[in-house]
C-alpha cells in the first residue's frame, strides 16, 4: 500500500481503531461521531485485505508443522477473526442506528468483499485440519482447559457447517449462497425500515385523537413540529403526527377512540414492506419483501442440501440445545394450555364490548378493535391504566434501580461514565462496570429512544468487544467487555424526562440481562467468554431472567419514583400492577407460537416455488388455524415484517424465546424458594447465578451450565404457572 494511503487510514477513526485495550487506563472504543460513510471502504478494504494476508501467514505456518498448543493455533485465529469482525461489527451498528442513504450505498458494497473474506476464512482447510488434529491428539487435547476444548470443537462445527468439507462446483455454490443471503437480509431490513419511514398520519381534528393518552398526545405534535408541519403544534391544540415506530403504533391501537384511525394505522403496520404497503416504493413495485422471502428459503434449503442436510431447520439445531422435535413438542404443549385461555380471553372482549355500547360488537369486532377494547377491559377488570404508571416510570430512576438489583445480586456498581468516549448520538449514555474491588470489569452504551428516521426498531444488545487475553493490550492480561444496548422507547418531551410504560421497562430490563451475560463472564478465552457460542435457545435466559424483577415490590418500588414529586410508586398501583400481570397471557403465548410454528414449517417443510404449496402465506394460514382464533385480513403480512427469521439470527429458531423463558422461569423459581423477601438468601442465590449462568459464557454447554445453577434439568411448569396457565399451586 503507498504511504499516502497508509497515511490516509491511519487518520481514518475506523481503520485506525485498535481493538486492544478496554481496561486499564481507560476504553480504546471506536469513535463513534468521527465516522462517517466516507472511511467505510478504505477502512473495511484494509480490513479484508489485511485479514487474508494474515491468513495467508497463518496457513503457511501450518503448512510447515502441526501446532500443538493453543496459543499456537487459536490465539492467531482469534486475532485475525477480529482483523475483520470488529470494524464490520462498527458500520453493521450504525447502520441499525444512524442509517443514511450514503452509509447505505458503502455497507452494499462493501457486504460482498466482507462475506467473500469471511467464507475465505471459514472454509480454510489447513486450519480445520490443524484443529481436527489438535483436538485428535491426547496430550494437545488433556492440556486444554474444559473452555478450551469447547472452543475447539465449536470452531469446528462452526467450519464443517461453513462448508469448509465442499469442493468444486459445490464450495462456489455454497459460497454464491452465501453472498446472496447476506445482501437479502439487508435489502429485507431496509424495505422494512423504509416502510417504516413511509407512513405517517396527520391529524387536525380534536375529535380523531380522542382517548389518547396525554404523553402521546405530546409525543405525536412534537413528532409534527420535527416533521416540519407545525412549529408551535402541542398536545392539546394539535396537530398531532402519528407513524408506525412502536411508542406511535401501540398509542394509537390501544387508546384511540377513532376506529377509522385505529383501523389505518393497523392496516399499515401489518402490510409494512408488502405489495399492500401504503407507501410509494410500493406502488412502483418495489420494497416487496415476499419475493425475497421466498429466495431466502429457497436458498436456505439449497445450502442444507449442499452440507447434507434434509432442510435448513437441521442446520439450525446443529448449534442448539433442541432438536426439531424437542422443539416442536414444546410449542405443541404450549399451544394447547394457551389456545383455551386465549378464546375465554377474546370471548370476555367481545362480552365487555357489547355490554359498553360499542357500535362495532353488534357487527362484529375487527382485529384493530381488539388491542383497544383489550386494554378498556383490563382497565375496568383492575382499575389500572397505562397512564397512571407512566408518571413514575422515569428513565433515569428505572436506571438507578436496575443498576441497584444488579449491584445486590451480582456484587457489582454500575457508574456514569459519560464523555469519556464517543457515542453516535448525543443521546447515549456511556457506563462502566466495576466489581466489587472497585476495578473496572466491563463497560456499556444505552441508546434509550426511538428515531424512526434513522434507527430500525425493536431492542438489542450486541458486544462491541469481549473478554479476551489473546486481544489484551501489551501489559494487560485481559481485554474487558464492552456492550451495546439499543432500545426504541418513549423519548423525552420538552421538560419531561422519558416517560416509560411498564413494557418499556421490562424491555430495559430484558436487554440489560443480554448486557450481563456478555460483561460479567469470567471466562477469558475469547472464543468462549461472555454470549460466545452460547446455544442460541438459551441466549435469552438472562435477558429473560431479568425481565422476573420487574414486578417484584421491592424492584418496583426502587425503579418507580414520580417524575414531579418523587413518591415512591403506592402499593395500590402495584398490587393492581401484579394483578393484571396475566391478563391475556392465553393470546399472548398463542401469538408466540405461531410465529415460532411458522418459522419451523418454513424452515423445516415448506418447499419454495412448488406450486402444491401455496406460498408463506398459505403456511402461515394454515399454521394460523391452530394458533389464531381471530382470522387475519387479506392484508396482513406480517411475515414481510418478520425481521428475526429474515434478516436477523432467529431463523428456524424463533421458538427460542420460548424455550428461553423455560430456563429462566425456572431460575427464578431458585430465587421464589429462596424467599424473594430474605436479602440473604436473594443474595446469595444471585451470587450463584452470577457465577454460572453469567460467569461461565460459552465455555460450558448451556444445560451443564443451568445444572450447575440449579441442580437439576429444567422444568417447565414454572413458566406455565407464572403466566397463568397452570393453576399457582400445580
Amino acid at each position: 500500500m503507498a504511504d499516502h494511503d497508509q497515511a490516509s487510514l491511519a487518520e481514518n477513526p475506523l481503520a485506525s481503531w485498535k481493538m486492544g485495550r478496554v481496561g486499564g487506563s481507560g476504553p480504546d472504543l471506536p469513535k463513534w461521531s468521527s465516522i462517517t460513510a466516507e472511511h467505510i471502504r478504505p477502512a473495511i478494504t484494509a480490513a479484508v485485505d489485511a485479514a487474508v494476508a494474515e491468513l495467508d501467514a497463518i496457513e503457511e505456518t501450518l503448512a510447515g508443522s502441526a501446532p500443538t498448543t493453543w496459543a499456537e493455533l487459536m490465539d492467531p485465529i482469534e486475532r485475525l477473526s477480529e482483523q475483520l469482525s470488529r470494524p464490520w461489527g462498527v458500520v453493521s451498528h450504525l447502520k441499525g442506528v444512524r442509517d443514511s442513504e450514503a452509509l447505505r450505498e458503502a455497507y452494499d458494497e462493501m457486504q460482498p468483499k466482507v462475506v467473500g473474506a469471511s467464507l475465505r476464512i471459514g472454509q480454510s482447510r489447513p486450519v480445520y485440519d490443524a484443529l481436527v488434529a489438535l483436538k485428535a491428539n491426547p496430550d494437545s487435547w488433556a492440556s486444554l482447559t474444559a473452555a478450551q476444548q469447547r472452543a475447539v470443537e465449536c470452531e469446528v462445527r462452526d467450519a464443517e457447517l461453513g462448508g469448509v468439507a465442499l469442493d468444486g462446483a459445490a464450495k462456489t455454490r455454497y459460497n454464491e449462497i452465501a453472498t446472496q443471503l447476506s445482501a437479502l437480509s439487508t435489502e429485507f431490513s431496509n424495505n422494512v425500515l423504509d416502510a417504516t419511514k413511509a407512513f405517517s398520519h396527520l391529524a387536525t381534528d380534536k375529535a380523531e385523537v380522542a382517548g389518547l393518552p396525554h404523553s402521546a398526545l405530546e409525543q405525536a405534535a412534537q413528532t409534527a413540529a420535527d416533521k416540519g408541519k407545525q412549529a408551535g403544534a402541542t398536545a392539546d391544540a394539535g396537530p398531532w403526527m402519528f407513524t408506525l415506530d412502536a411508542p406511535s403504533y401501540m398509542a394509537v391501537r390501544m387508546h384511540a377512540k377513532d376506529r377509522t384511525l385505529r383501523e389505518k394505522v393497523y392496516r399499515a403496520y401489518l402490510s409494512r414492506a408488502s405489495e399492500f404497503s401504503q407507501t410509494s416504493t410500493a406502488a412502483e413495485g418495489k420494497g416487496d419483501n415476499a419475493p425475497l422471502i421466498e429466495t431466502i428459503l429457497a436458498l436456505r434449503r439449497e445450502k442444507a442440501l449442499l452440507l447434507g442436510y434434509a432442510s435448513f431447520a437441521e442446520v439450525s439445531m446443529a448449534k442448539k440445545m433442541a432438536t426439531l422435535e424437542r422443539a416442536e413438542e414444546l410449542l405443541e404443549d404450549i399451544r394447547a394450555r394457551a389456545r383455551p385461555a386465549a378464546v375465554r380471553e377474546l370471548d370476555e372482549i367481545r362480552a365487555f364490548a357489547k355490554d359498553a355500547g360499542a357500535p362495532e360488537a353488534d357487527t362484529g369486532l375487527m382485529q384493530w378493535d381488539i388491542g383497544f377494547w383489550s386494554e378498556r377491559l383490563r382497565e375496568a377488570k383492575y382499575e389500572l391504566k397505562e397512564e397512571d404508571l407512566r408518571p413514575y416510570f422515569q428513565l433515569p430512576a428505572v436506571i438507578d434501580g436496575m443498576f441497584a438489583l444488579a449491584g445486590k445480586l451480582f456484587d457489582i456498581k454500575v457508574v456514569p461514565a459519560d464523555g469519556d468516549v464517543e457515542v453516535w448520538h448525543k443521546d447515549v449514555r456511556f457506563f462502566k462496570v466495576l466489581g466489587a474491588d472497585g476495578k473496572p470489569r466491563a463497560y456499556f452504551y444505552l441508546d434509550p429512544y426511538t428515531r424512526p428516521a434513522e434507527k430500525r426498531g425493536g431492542a438489542w444488545m450486541d458486544d462491541v468487544v469481549g473478554r479476551s487475553t489473546a486481544m489484551a493490550a501489551p501489559g494487560e492480561s485481559v481485554r474487558l467487555p464492552t456492550a451495546h444496548m439499543v432500545c426504541n422507547g418513549t423519548p423525552p418531551v420538552g421538560d419531561k424526562p422519558s416517560l416509560m410504560t411498564h413494557n418499556e421497562v421490562t424491555t430495559l430490563f430484558h436487554e440489560f440481562g443480554h448486557a450481563l451475560q456478555h460483561m460479567l463472564t469470567r471466562e477469558s478465552c475469547g472464543p468462549v467468554a461472555g454470549i460466545n457460542q452460547v446455544d442460541w435457545d438459551a441466549v435469552e435466559l438472562p435477558s429473560q431472567f431479568m425481565e422476573n424483577w420487574c414486578y417484584d415490590k421491592k424492584v418496583l418500588r426502587s425503579i418507580g419514583k414520580h417524575y414531579e414529586t418523587g413518591e415512591e410508586l403506592p402499593d395500590h398501583l402495584f398490587e393492581k400492577l401484579v394483578a393484571s400481570k396475566n391478563f391475556g397471557s392465553g393470546t399472548r403465548y398463542l401469538r408466540q407460537c405461531h410465529f415460532a410454528l411458522t418459522d419451523l414449517e418454513l424452515h423445516a417443510r415448506y418447499t419454495p416455488g412448488a406450486e402444491e404449496g401455496g406460498g408463506i402465506f398459505a403456511v402461515e394460514e394454515k399454521i394460523a388455524a391452530k394458533t389464531m382464533i381471530m382470522p387475519a385480513i387479506k392484508e396482513d403480512r406480517f411475515l414481510c415484517g418478520f425481521g428475526h427469521i429474515f434478516a436477523g439470527g432467529y431463523s428456524a429458531g424463533y421458538y427460542s424465546y420460548l424455550w428461553a423463558e423455560v430456563l429462566s422461569a425456572d431460575a427464578f423459581g431458585a430465587f421464589e424458594e429462596a424467599g424473594l423477601d430474605d436479602e440473604a438468601a436473594v443474595t446469595a442465590t444471585g451470587a450463584k447465578f452470577a457465577n454460572t449462568v453469567l460467569a461461565l459464557g460459552g465455555g460450558t454447554a448451556p444445560l451443564e451450565v443451568f445444572k450447575e445453577f440449579r441442580g437439576r434439568e429444567p422444568d417447565v411448569q414454572a413458566l406455565l404457572r407464572h403466566n397463568g396457565l397452570v393453576p399457582a399451586a400445580a
